[in-house]
């Protein structure tokens, strides 16, 4: 697969393109064993890393965060997957293009999750796929999808839950998820619930001091 930019693999020259690779759970330490796990991702270009996260509203779920600190997860490692020649302003552009297609109430644990997004971008950018592993579970789970819980199937999205403040009676408090400016969420968190699962999982936590950002959505 063929890059959108002029990109080399082999080559220190250029921006590094490095995908930054999370444990959600302790239990990945034995998971990995056996080529699976529940992990986050994100994608380190220019000294950010982007991802993607869930919430409730029909608006951009890619946010921004300092490198291999995003919040409520437990960083793993890095792997870079190639180098790039764009300039800052331009990489910006094309990470607000991808929003569009990444809203908040899309994500889905199987079929579009934080993994399918740095995917998308490696290839993108390197013209090549993350590593099997990092997505293997949801693959699998695709794989499977009859057996998954009526809630998770494809193309049934899961609930999204977000503590984002709303907008007031009065009007005065706005919901920051819903603006078409980059807004940032501090203390914030992205979750995801399943009716069939007694348990929530936090894709982002307000565990960590980490500032998170919302990329803006580009309006083609």
């Amino acid at each position: 697969m063929g890059s959108v930019f002029s990109a080399r693999s082999d080559s220190s020259e250029g921006v590094p393109v490095v995908l930054n690779v999370y444990d959600l759970t302790p239990i990945n330490n034995y998971l990995i064993w056996c080529g699976v796990g529940i992990f986050h991702s994100g994608i380190e270009v220019h000294g950010m890393e982007y991802g993607f996260g869930a919430h409730d509203y029909p608006s951009s779920g890619v946010f921004e965060v300092e490198p291999k600190k995003c919040p409520g997860f437990i960083y793993r490692c890095s792997i870079q997957l190639g180098h790039i020649n764009i300039a800052p302003d331009q990489f910006r552009e094309f990470i607000e293009g991808l929003t569009c297609d990444y809203y908040g109430d899309t994500y889905h644990l199987i079929s579009k999750n934080c993994n399918h997004f740095t995917d998308e971008v490696s290839s993108k950018l390197v013209g090549r796929h993350i590593p099997g592993w990092v997505n293997r579970l949801a693959k699998l789970g695709a794989l499977c999808n009859c057996l998954l819980p009526e809630s998770m199937r494809v193309p049934v999205a899961v609930k999204q839950i977000s503590d984002y403040p709303c907008f007031s009676e009065d009007g005065s408090e706005s919901c920051s998820m819903l603006t078409t400016t980059t807004t940032t969420a501090t203390h914030e968190q992205f979750q995801f619930e399943s009716d069939d699962a007694d348990q929530d999982k936090h894709l982002l936590s307000q565990s960590s001091a980490a500032e998170v950002t919302l990329v803006k959505e580009s309006h083609r």
